[in-house]
């Protein structure tokens, strides 16, 4: 791998926040500007789910068994992939997307993965199974720059 070229960009995402970053220099020394910023307002389930798990009739006399409640906080999640994947498409539809590099956690990685557009995977040049969402923007440069030397 070359490395990280001018115009190329960088998605660094886990379940609830994304960042789109642009490299403004070269491979060598990558300067990363972030060009958008998604973050997703997700409350934990408990804040989201009803009062108690739904209840329905068993077939016997008087037996009545629990339901499983839906995890609004995990369908939320797999909802910001979709968010994303259509976000990528849009800027790649519109010439405003070069050759990327995905880095997320492995799971959200995968989730992503299998949401992308065509002409989006067509412009990944790398992907790296790692969550650097909370991480400052030169630590991501430098991570990243050591990956795609490696």
């Amino acid at each position: 791998m070359s490395g990280l070229k001018h115009g190329s960009y960088v998605l660094v995402a886990d379940s609830e926040k994304a960042l789109l970053l642009e490299n403004m220099t070269d491979a060598q020394n990558p300067n990363l500007e972030v060009r958008k910023k998604e973050e997703q307002d997700n409350p934990s389930d408990i804040e989201q789910s009803a009062n108690r798990p739904g209840r329905m009739h068993d077939g016997g006399v008087g037996q009545r068994s629990a339901l499983d409640d839906t995890d609004w906080h995990e369908l939320a999640k797999e909802r910001f992939a979709d968010d994303i994947a259509e976000l990528l498409y849009a800027r790649a539809h519109k010439g405003k997307l070069g050759p990327i590099v995905l880095v997320a956690a492995p799971q959200v990685l995968g989730d992503l993965r299998d949401k992308l557009h065509k002409e989006v995977q067509d412009l990944v040049i790398a992907e790296i199974p790692k969550n650097l969402t909370n991480h400052p923007i030169d630590k991501i440069e430098e991570i990243v720059t050591q990956e795609l030397a490696a």
